[in-house]
């Protein structure tokens, strides 16, 4: 089970952040963007320097880009001699990159080109109370056994396997066996609900459900079996065959038999050990598939806040192809580093980590609470204990320990010890825009020569649009700048580029092979052109609303986007306009979490009723523990606002809130309160954990 940690205040920095770097590279020579820079300028004959000008020549060649990152990063697979991409593709239909090639997702993972010592650790798994490693040859051996009985099964490729897990080995083990076999992985954590597992599950119809009999967190057990029953009985009539029950809490009942009376004659219940036990050839050598590049690796799902979830399908070699780029030139990811993500497996974030193994790193599957056993300082301990040197999170995690004061290299108030954080090289930020004093909490609070990553992408393309980058410098409230091979911009409503600094929607222009396949289904095609083409037909339309922050420096060569940061205002759909001007409610939720610590949260958003002349924005806010709402505090708040942004964004309506609507990954759902404030009946998904917070705004809207 995962905490609310991905929503909060975050967002726009505030105008006297603006240009202050807080770290460089000290040796940039070193790492492998810039041997990727100078094995492309050996073999075209350039003489690229800067990263901008690395980047044009990945967005102006994306052919030439493309098979450079294959060679560079390792991929294994059965490479045709042929056009990596068509010339003059379009973003839609989807092209294929590499099109005739065959490759097996699994396989680059289980044997990176780099070659691990097989008895080093691949995975280390970890929770509240304890850590064990798992080798390269014992988890090659987990998945060759839990493979060939998935194979007995007689599953084809593209049958679909789905995973009701928590963060463990477990999760990854059955996903890589699903995958060796072109089987399709689709992975929803404990945590959520059994009506908005059924809304994606129902959708997608596995033949195959593994799910834990228990989870751990916050020092207590929590049973799954009621659950379980009440997923697998949804599911009666929809094709399930097996349900594989891992014994994730020892001890705990794993009730294979309640599961059993609730599924369709002739499916199976087993547990896990039973399963791997009865296939008749358990000394069948692993086998991995050769598949096409674009054939169906992962769903993931639409957030489901305005109605059902949407299934995203992404591709074999798309994600695997971003992956590595991105860990190993962007990340600098070594076979020697040690990569923890906190994160849950329905979160992309999960499947980012989970193919770090493809450089032959060491994964951290944490499954737990991150403020347990040592409050604040269990995750700087664990980072200690295990040796991290890459660890992501979320910006409202980093957010509670800016709130807390929380000085992790320091001895602790109640006596406890520092933590050195000697092997940390990245922290990685995501789920929401990291706020300008989060960022200043940082380099004030840990090592100076960390880089404080903060990232974007999402679950629409399992990967980033704003990456790491060794190369460029970080300034307060920026995210680095675009990716290599992503071609962004920010444009106004109209599709035409805004200028430099100025908000905008943000578009990416270029194919990428990490676009989706479709969304499954029926209207799948349909619906993946609604979602990311029907605005502006010829581009990605990502639904995000951004800036970009030109600089021009000795790190930052020019002023296009590619020497530029980025800003994430918010999401397009949750953009304020009042009187025709349009910014984003993180602008006014980094005002608060600046300037307010009485306030602990907040959810900005505009209302426009039917017969309303304009949109009124109104911002509620949530009182830390022990603090209490005074209208003298809204008149400050509306103050600071004004002096720090403009009079333009001074909210119409500031007061108490009822609480922060959030999805079961944590993140805020502004679309859902601005729909019910505004008098807009239904559209609001089961994705929303916590419906009853919606009540008290229908509520408050029927008073004002």
């Amino acid at each position: 089970m995962a905490p609310d940690i991905s929503n909060g205040l975050n967002g726009h920095p505030a105008t006297d952040d603006s240009n202050a770097e807080l770290w460089r590279h000290p040796d940039p020579t070193s790492t492998q963007m810039h041997a990727f820079k100078e094995r492309v300028n050996v073999k075209y004959g350039l003489k690229l320097d800067h990263y901008e000008e690395l980047h044009k020549w990945s967005v102006e060649n994306i052919s030439d880009f493309w098979g450079e990152v294959w060679d560079f990063t390792g991929i294994k697979g059965n490479r045709v001699d042929e056009p990596v991409l068509p010339p003059n593709a379009p973003m839609y239909p989807r092209p294929d990159f590499f099109p005739t090639t065959t490759l097996n997702f699994a396989e680059n993972l289980l044997y990176p080109s780099s070659s691990p010592d097989p008895s080093s650790p691949a995975i280390i798994e970890a929770n509240e109370t304890s850590s064990h490693p798992i080798s390269w040859a014992d988890l090659r051996e987990r998945v060759r056994r839990c493979t060939l009985a998935l194979q007995s099964l007689s599953l084809a490729p593209g049958d679909r396997v789905a995973g009701f897990l928590g963060n463990t080995a477990n999760a990854v083990v059955a996903a890589l066996a699903a995958a060796s076999i072109g089987v399709v992985w689709t992975g929803v954590s404990p945590d959520t609900g059994v009506h908005a597992v059924l809304e994606r599950l129902v959708q997608i119809e596995p033949k195959v459900l593994f799910v834990d009999n228990g989870v751990g967190y916050n020092g207590r057990t929590h049973a799954s079996g009621v659950k379980a029953r009440g997923i697998v009985e949804g599911l009666r009539g929809k094709g399930l065959m097996a349900v594989v029950v891992f014994e994730t809490v020892v001890g705990l009942e794993c009730g294979v038999e309640e599961l059993a009376e609730v599924m369709d004659e002739g499916a199976k219940a087993w547990e896990y050990k039973d399963f791997v036990d009865s296939v008749p050839n358990p000394s069948a050598p692993q086998t991995f598939t050769p598949l096409p590049s674009s054939h169906p690796l992962y769903i993931l799902y639409s957030s489901g806040t305005t109605g059902a979830p949407k299934c995203i399908v992404h591709s074999a070699l798309g994600t695997l192809i971003q992956h590595k780029k991105e860990h190993i030139i962007h990340g600098d990811l070594l076979p020697s580093s040690r990569l923890l993500y906190y994160t849950t497996t329905t979160w992309m974030m999960w499947h980012w980590l989970v193919s770090a193994l493809s450089v032959g790193s060491t994964i951290v599957v944490y499954d737990g609470s991150p403020f347990r056993p040592a409050g604040e300082m269990s995750m700087p301990y664990l980072i200690d204990s295990l040796k991290i040197t890459h660890f992501g999170t979320s910006a409202k995690y980093l957010s509670i320990l800016e709130q807390k004061h929380t000085q992790p290299l320091l001895p602790q108030p109640d006596g406890s010890n520092a933590a050195s954080l000697a092997t940390l090289k990245a922290i990685y930020s995501t789920g929401s825009p990291l706020a300008p004093s989060t960022y200043k909490y940082i380099y004030a609070n840990f090592p100076p020569t960390v880089q404080l990553a903060s990232i974007t992408g999402g679950t629409d393309i399992i990967s980033l649009f704003g990456a790491p980058n060794p190369l460029l410098p970080v300034y307060v409230g920026e995210i680095q700048g675009p990716a290599l091979g992503l071609s962004l911009l920010a444009v106004s409503p109209t599709g035409d580029p805004v200028a430099p600094s100025e908000p905008g929607d943000l578009v990416a222009t270029v194919p990428f092979p990490a676009q989706p396949t479709t969304f499954f289904g029926a209207k799948g095609d349909a619906k993946y052109f609604d979602a990311y083409f029907a605005v502006f037909p010829k581009v990605w339309h990502h639904a995000d609303f951004i800036s970009f922050v030109p600089h021009t420096d000795a790190g930052r060569a020019g002023t296009n986007n590619a020497a530029s940061g980025l800003l994430m205002l918010g999401r397009s759909d949750g953009t304020l306009k009042p009187a025709g001007v349009r910014f984003g409610s993180a602008e006014i939720y980094n005002i608060l979490l600046a300037h307010f610590p009485e306030v602990s949260d907040a959810v900005c958003v505009g209302r426009r009723r039917a017969g309303d002349a304009d949109e009124t924005v109104l911002l509620f806010c949530m009182m830390a523990p022990g603090e209490t709402w005074s209208e003298e505090l809204g008149a400050r708040i509306k103050r600071e606002i004004g002096t720090r942004l403009s009079a333009r964004h001074v909210p119409g309506v500031v007061c108490e809130g009822g609480g922060v609507p959030v999805t079961g990954n944590g993140k805020k759902v502004e679309v859902a309160v601005k729909r019910v404030v505004s008098g807009v009946e239904g559209g609001v998904g089961e994705s929303v954990v916590n419906r009853e917070v919606l009540e008290w705004y229908r509520e408050w809207a029927g008073k004002n």
